[in-house]
């Protein structure tokens, strides 16, 4: 492959990436969704990737809905906390493990459907620092991902109103060219 076709492809991965992060107008679902609530926006992304689905609240407490977001990522890829916390939850239920952690003032994450589990229950860990590795994601569902939620006062939000910029560096690859 050329070098030219090696950057055109780079950049389309990179605008395509770019598309699909962007939070989209976030649609209300009375009590489920604290509607004023909006997140500190700097929280560090668990994994690079872009999303495959988004923030879709349900209408009623127990109705359908995509209570967070799944982030591409490749299984083993290393989950790391968004930002310091105490893991309030650390494994298998249904058969699948999860990892919750408590961020203080009533606001969790929960990072679902992971492959392995790095730290235990009553664990304080650091922003950035590794609490799991990605699964498979949502059962049947390809292709891989995480499944990030948050909750705030048992009120489900949109992740992304909590998490910082993406960093464009993790959706570019370099090839060597041949000369």
């Amino acid at each position: 492959m050329r070098a030219v076709e090696i950057l055109v492809r780079a950049v389309v991965s990179l605008v395509t990436a770019s598309a699909l992060v962007l939070p989209a107008e976030r649609p209300t679902a009375g009590a489920i969704v604290a509607s004023a609530a909006v997140g500190p926006s700097n929280w560090t992304w668990p994994v690079p990737g872009p999303i495959l689905d988004p923030f879709d609240p349900p209408d009623t407490p127990f109705g359908a809905g995509h209570r967070g977001i799944d982030i591409a990522a490749s299984p083993g890829t290393t989950v790391v906390a968004p930002e310091a916390a105490v893991v309030t939850f650390a494994g298998k239920v249904g058969g699948h493990l999860f990892v919750t952690l408590d961020h203080g003032g009533g606001l969790e994450s929960t990072y679902s459907w992971v492959g392995s589990v790095l730290v235990r229950r009553g664990d304080l860990v650091g922003r950035a620092q590794p609490i799991a590795t990605t699964g498979f994601g949502h059962p049947g569902k390809t292709p891989a991902h995480l499944h990030l939620g948050v909750r705030l006062a048992d009120a489900y939000q949109d992740p992304l109103g909590y998490l910082g910029p993406v960093s464009v560096s993790s959706f570019i690859r370099l090839a060597p060219t041949c000369g």
